[in-house]
């Protein structure tokens, strides 16, 4: 019987071949969602899946993209957003 702690589903199975031709099952912790975009719900790219100590341990420059928006928003969405204030700017100079 497993130990208690692997009994529950947080924990993914993954089943192993070992040399003598038998399967053993190891325990992993299942990977987060994906990041989304805050305007269109798409997974965003650029943006690795990561659990919350393999995040605090990885540079920032590694967790989102270096642009305006970066990890909030996709890359079309954050293209629409430049324009639309792009726009308003220009409209308020007038």
């Amino acid at each position: 019987m497993t130990s208690q702690k692997h009994r529950s589903r947080s924990f993914r199975r993954i089943y192993k071949k070992v040399p003598g031709g038998a399967t053993h099952v190891q325990y992993e912790h299942r990977k987060p969602k994906k990041a989304h975009c805050a305007a269109c719900r798409r997974p965003l790219s650029g943006m690795p899946q990561l659990r919350a100590f393999k995040a605090r341990t990885t540079a920032k420059t590694m967790k989102r993209p270096e642009r305006p928006y970066g990890g909030m928003l996709c890359s079309p969405c954050t293209r629409l957003k430049i324009i639309e204030n792009a726009q308003a700017f220009m409209r308020k100079q007038e």
